[in-house]
């Protein structure tokens, strides 16, 4: 009996050595899962009409001259009590600042430029990443950075959907929150082809539908409620916008996504 543990526990090791292996070693989903990852943390500038920006943590700038749209490289942060900022480029004056309590081993965590009424504010996310090892499902978030809109109800759902029959995808999503909520883990979906509704929440109204779009297995996504232009005092509620920024070790700009609704 114990030559048979033994050997369950070697085929167990050796399985997952394999995994990590076949993931590509450090900074893949296994190692993620398994809680043997450094923790990393990536910068999306979601402030409208806000100028290029640096992404602090502790005081340093970690990625710098971040225009609006931009979606940084996850960069590995050490763990522990982690202060993030962002201020204009080549300046440590901060335009926001927040802070993590306990960066933690196999999270991924996003901090986010938003915009406010006067002046800039800061979004943070903290992602478990607790995607099971064989699955490949794709993982989807919503944030609402849209100071001008109420609670929001977001539906990832096929073309021709009529949502006055099913449940939001990401139901009252509040300003400066996410859902599901920091410190949870995202919202799993089968790959294919979608298109985002947004009403108020409660509503089976739309203020917002997106053009269709391919949600891939694997792919990690934050979509996230922006205000249509940078001249907030001018906006009426309910003008906006969908980034889409796509989670991964490849940075690239978040997609944004307009409104195709022509009564609004």
């Amino acid at each position: 009996m114990r030559k048979i543990q033994r050997l369950c526990v070697t085929v167990f090791t050796t399985a997952i050595v394999a995994t990590l292996g076949a993931c590509g070693g450090g900074g893949s989903d296994a190692a993620k899962e398994l809680g043997i990852q450094n923790p990393e943390v990536h910068f999306i500038h979601a402030l409208p009409g806000g100028p290029n920006v640096d992404f602090l943590v502790n005081g340093s700038a970690l990625q710098t001259n971040i225009a609006y749209k931009g979606v940084t490289n996850f960069a590995n942060i050490n763990t522990g009590a982690t202060i993030v900022a962002y201020a204009n480029t080549g300046s440590t004056t901060t335009i926001a600042s927040g802070q993590f309590s306990d960066v933690a081993k196999g999270h991924e965590y996003t901090v986010l430029a938003l915009p406010a009424l006067a002046g800039g504010d800061i979004g943070l996310i903290d992602d478990p990443f607790d995607k099971g090892l064989l699955s490949n499902s794709a993982r989807i978030r919503a944030f609402n950075a849209t100071v001008n809109a109420q609670d929001l109800d977001i539906y990832i759902v096929p073309q021709g959907t009529d949502i006055g029959g099913v449940s939001p995808t990401m139901s009252n999503v509040r300003f400066k929150s996410a859902v599901p909520a920091s410190g949870q883990d995202s919202i799993y979906l089968n790959g294919g082809t979608y298109v985002a509704i947004v009403t108020t929440a409660g509503s089976k109204t739309p203020i917002f539908q997106s053009t269709t779009f391919n949600l891939s297995n694997n792919a990690d996504w934050l979509i996230t409620t922006v205000p249509i232009s940078g001249t907030l005092s001018q906006l009426a509620v309910g003008q906006i916008h969908l980034l889409v920024a796509q989670g991964g070790n490849a940075s690239q700009p978040a997609v944004e996504y307009i409104n195709t609704l022509t009564n609004l």
